[in-house]
């Protein structure tokens, strides 16, 4: 009894010394704050929990959105049993130990058993393997969370055997009641600037927030316990922004897209929140190196100039100066004309390629420097352009097309009409009818 006591006592007091991101985490689906899509009255997510009806499922969602709160309100509801793992410390031994418990579970007493997987990510293929037969076989019903996309980074079977559900960042208005909350918890008055402020700059993260609420309510001290802006700046320092994994593939998506679509403002928005959340500078700068080629190529041939400019002068200037740099390739980028052919060009060339085409080099156009060559044939009746006064002939360049094999396209590069290529598709047409003009003065003859 005295054991039960101090025990329960020391579990309070813990309680009263978590953090307050803990202190606050909701017990039930009407406190949770947020997520409206999936807790919502009537929606799937909600009907499945309330009637404990819940088959295997992964959150998916950036920190603080509430995959652990969700984990937790499953926990407190349920009347099957809840274990709980964290990848980052569990192994393929603790999986098959909690398998096994929830198999004698299930057999003596016909109780299910969930098992809760927080940074599922982390799992190694060995590990989540581990887990397959029995969720497949229901001997354990899965909650896995996951700050990194499902599809990258948990395997596709356990994936498929798996209901996903994404969180997204919490809304501004979302974060300002948690601090209201936080407010009253900690037993603080604040400015609704400072409330204000700092549900703005976490980024829809409402662990970052309340985190940052319980620094500046213990810098509130010393003037009444009032929290105040000045109290949250020097909570948050230099906020890091939320960047994981695949905040960056998406960053960088809309980056490149928007550069695509010659919007040189939204070009440099993403640029610099690539740049404010320490993305590889270099990285960065080989990506317009690509785009300058693959979105532009010959509509402004200065665009692959500017783009290995950019990159050259961030190698010998550094950030944070070489950010004018990148910036200024970005804007020319971004307003220079656009054009996708060069790209199609060699994409359909290699696809020519990989299905098999003739490549045999013409004798014509083979090596024939080397002694012996012109006993092969090599380079015989090949014609130097120079010769000519007009700087080409008409000759046979790409190799034949054998019987039985697939025929060769040939029309790679095909100019469109944006920029520089309207006077390069001109100079290919005019090219083409002079070869043509000579074709039809020689059957004349």
């Amino acid at each position: 009894m005295t054991s039960d006591l101090f025990s329960a006592a020391a579990a309070e007091r813990l309680k009263s010394q978590a953090p307050l991101a803990a202190r606050l985490r909701p017990r039930t689906l009407d406190e949770v704050v947020g997520q409206r899509h999936l807790v919502a009255n009537n929606s799937p997510l909600r009907s499945l929990i309330e009637g404990d009806r819940l088959s295997s499922v992964i959150f998916w969602g950036p920190p603080g959105t509430g995959k652990t709160t969700l984990a937790e309100v499953v926990a407190l509801t349920t009347n099957r049993y809840f274990e709980r793992l964290s990848a980052v410390s569990a192994g393929v031994k603790d999986v098959r130990e909690v398998i096994e418990r929830a198999s004698e579970r299930l057999g003596q007493f016909g109780r299910g058993t969930i098992v809760f997987i927080d940074e599922i990510h982390r799992f190694s293929t060995s590990q989540q393997d581990a887990l397959l037969p029995s969720v497949e076989s229901g001997v354990i019903t899965l909650i896995g969370a996951t700050t990194e996309n499902p599809y990258f980074e948990i395997n596709a079977p356990l994936r498929s055997r798996s209901t996903l559900f994404r969180l997204e960042p919490l809304l501004v208005s979302d974060v300002k009641e948690l601090l209201q909350r936080g407010v009253v918890a900690e037993s603080v008055t604040a400015d609704e600037e400072a409330l204000d402020t700092l549900a703005q700059r976490c980024g829809g993260d409402a662990r970052q927030a309340l985190t940052a609420l319980e620094v500046a309510c213990a810098l509130s001290h010393e003037n009444d316990r009032h929290v105040t802006l000045k109290h949250v700046d020097a909570a948050l320092g230099v906020s890091a922004l939320r960047y994981g994994r695949d905040d960056h593939y998406d960053v960088v998506s809309a980056f490149i897209k928007s550069i695509r679509g010659s919007n040189p403002q939204a070009g440099l928005f993403w640029l610099a929140r690539m740049l404010e959340s320490g993305d590889d500078a270099r990285f960065i700068a080989r990506r317009l190196v690509i785009l300058a080629s693959e979105d532009i190529g010959m509509a402004d041939p200065n665009a692959l100039v500017v783009a290995v400019a950019a990159a050259t002068a961030l190698e010998h200037v550094g950030l944070p100066e070489a950010q004018l740099n990148l910036a200024q390739a970005v804007v020319y980028l971004a307003t220079a004309p656009k054009s996708n052919r060069v790209a199609l060009g060699i994409w359909s060339a290699r696809e020519d390629i990989q299905r098999g085409v003739n490549s045999e080099v013409p004798a014509h156009l083979r090596d024939g420097h080397y002694e012996g060559a012109r006993e092969f044939g090599h380079g015989v009746g090949y014609v130097y352009p120079h010769d000519d006064p007009r700087g080409f002939v008409e000759q046979q360049y790409m190799p034949e097309s054998k019987p039985g094999s697939p025929q060769i396209r040939g029309d790679y590069y095909q100019p469109s009409n944006h920029g520089s290529e309207r006077a390069i598709a001109e100079k290919m047409n005019s090219v083409e009818a002079d070869i043509q003009a000579q074709n039809k003065a020689r059957k004349d003859k």
